[in-house]
């Protein structure tokens, strides 16, 4: 009668350890699944933008790219009150007084200057007007998936370019800038 207890006792505890066993392989590929899930790369760009043309505009901007988008905010200080234009021009070079070393619009496209998004054109580089509350101060944001730092497109890549802020208002019409007038701030994209 002992021996067939040890018998049975050990039989249940292989049948036990067995089981446990299976039960061990199953949670693997629970495993194997989290461990192949990855992250979208984030891009990052961050610089100063410096007063031209005598102004007093200055502040800083960031660009990030996210998910096949690039988001720009930029804060600025030192504006005349009232509404100004902000556009990407073709050269990340803000040594001349006036920022005009910088180029014109980025225009990689050869689109006609006009408002962002319209049919008829605009340039990648057209990013639009904002307001400079009371006290001089603006925030601006922007998103576009027509962007990219540092990809292989020369028709989204912005690295090597700079941020312009003009003194006056983009009029979305006059060719090639809209006459936005002086340049009175600058900012280089590099990395």
């Amino acid at each position: 009668m002992k021996k067939a207890i040890c018998i049975l006792a050990t039989g249940l505890l292989l049948i036990s350890v067995s089981c446990k066993g299976e039960k061990k392989d199953d949670k693997k590929p629970e495993a194997t699944e989290k461990t192949e899930k990855t992250t979208a790369e984030t891009k990052k760009v961050k610089f100063a933008l410096e007063p031209k043309s005598d102004s007093k505009v200055s502040g800083n901007v960031v660009f990030t790219e996210r998910d096949g988008k690039v988001s720009m905010t930029a804060i600025m200080e030192g504006l005349t009150p009232g509404t100004h234009a902000i556009h990407i021009h073709e050269k990340a070079d803000c040594s001349s007084a006036d920022g005009k070393s910088t180029g014109g619009h980025w225009n990689p496209t050869a689109q006609p200057h006009g408002k962002w998004g319209v049919a008829e054109g605009y340039h990648k580089g057209d990013i639009g007007n904002f307001t400079a509350e009371d006290n001089g101060q603006a925030t601006i944001t922007f998103e576009t998936d027509q962007w990219c730092i540092g990809c292989d497109d020369a028709t989204k890549n912005i690295i090597g370019k700079a941020i312009i802020v003009h003194q006056g208002t983009d009029d979305f019409v006059s060719q090639p800038s809209g006459a936005a007038g002086a340049r009175v701030s600058c900012g280089g994209i590099i990395k």
